[in-house]
């Protein structure tokens, strides 16, 4: 690993609280970056910045639903920093137990769904790309699903909706920032263990493990590895793509 390839790098990662956007964080440090972690949670995320060490961080804490919040925290960043080069737009939810089936699911639960996991990376994507401009260019890395794809989640049919919309999103902003020096990709993790899928028992985690060609669940500095590639200058021909990291699963 190249402990330096994002060195001078200003990102900002939302949903830095816990897993996957936690180990981002940390990898980013690691590899030279300046980092804005940004959470709803405030404990959790200042608990990520308290991890960094060797490299500046900044604890934010915002509700990727509120636009005046994701406003705030992008120019809280790009005030520390200086500007930015780096947004990845991570945060989401599940709400297993509430998500369903169509028939059975309730318009509240839907409507939280698509706040959060999809209207939460448009808003985080309008004013990270608008500080990205503002800087001469740089990289968006959005956070998507399997289920968005494929019909593998039946009875959790709003996460799957949320995410399936995070690719026309990937691809249009793609399209539409090109020609501005701004890639923007995606990263599709399979079954990774965090606290958004604690529910998760071993029963079942060992039978997902047999579906699965590597043979087990992922961990969430896995995922961090391939969002540190699509940031960095190795990944400077890479736009509109959705990089699989889900142990094969998808494959088969």
């Amino acid at each position: 690993m190249d402990q330096t390839r994002l060195r001078g790098k200003r990102a900002i990662i939302t949903g830095a609280g816990s897993g996957i956007g936690r180990a981002a964080a940390i990898r980013f440090a690691r590899e030279g970056a300046r980092v804005a972690a940004v959470d709803v949670n405030e404990r959790g995320v200042k608990e990520t910045v308290s991890l960094i060490s060797g490299s500046e961080a900044l604890a934010l804490v915002a509700d990727v639903t509120k636009e005046d919040q994701v406003e705030r925290a992008v120019k809280d960043a790009v005030k520390a920093f200086g500007g930015l080069d780096i947004v990845i737009s991570n945060a989401g939810i599940a709400m297993v137990g509430k998500d369903d089936r169509v028939d059975r699911i309730a318009l509240e639960v839907w409507q939280r769904m698509l706040d959060v996991n999809h209207t939460g990376m448009f808003l985080t994507c309008k004013h990270g790309i608008r500080a990205l401009l503002a800087s001469g260019g740089g990289a968006v890395v959005c956070t998507t699903s399997p289920t968005g794809l494929y019909g593998i989640a039946p009875e959790q049919t709003a996460y799957s909706a949320s995410k399936a919309g995070v690719y026309g999103l990937v691809r249009s902003m793609a399209a539409a920032y090109g020609k501005e020096m701004i890639r923007v990709n995606g990263v599709m993790p399979g079954y990774i263990k965090t606290a958004l899928t604690s529910w998760v028992t071993e029963e079942h985690e060992r039978e997902f493990s047999k579906m699965v060609p590597i043979g087990r669940a992922g961990v969430p500095e896995e995922i961090a590895s391939v969002m540190a590639f699509l940031a960095s200058d190795e990944a400077s021909y890479v736009t509109g793509a959705v990089y699989v990291a889900d142990g094969g699963w998808t494959a088969i």
